[in-house]
């Protein structure tokens, strides 16, 4: 099982991105999907997850802000940013629950800056 991120880059604040985060070689079920970050110099944290059913929990940080989703026919997640701030920058790590093994992608880094 592999997970490849997408779509992180430089953005201006205010700005948007859309990261993308497929899992290939996988034939089990995939359950929960979420997306973490870590910034410098801090722990990594949870951004946001979504169950196979489609229910949703976010940080408090990027509620109204972030959408997170999934295409299960795929086996991909998305997390759609918007109106970006500074301290959004980080490193996006996408995580899976694939049967009963957890499996994380490399990263993608996501800079907010001017």
């Amino acid at each position: 099982v592999q997970l490849v991120e997408f779509g992180g880059g430089l953005v201006q604040p205010g700005g948007s991105l859309k990261l993308s985060c497929v899992v290939s070689e996988s034939e089990d079920i995939i359950y929960t999907m979420t997306w973490y970050r870590q910034a410098p110099g801090k722990e990594r944290e949870l951004v946001a997850l979504i169950t196979r059913g489609g229910d949703t929990r976010y940080q408090d940080s990027v509620k109204g802000r972030f959408t997170i989703s999934r295409d299960n026919a795929k086996n991909t997640q998305y997390l759609q940013m918007n109106s970006l701030k500074w301290d959004d920058t980080a490193v996006y790590y996408c995580k899976a629950v694939v049967g009963t093994m957890e499996y994380w992608g490399q990263g993608t880094q996501v800079t907010v800056s001017s």
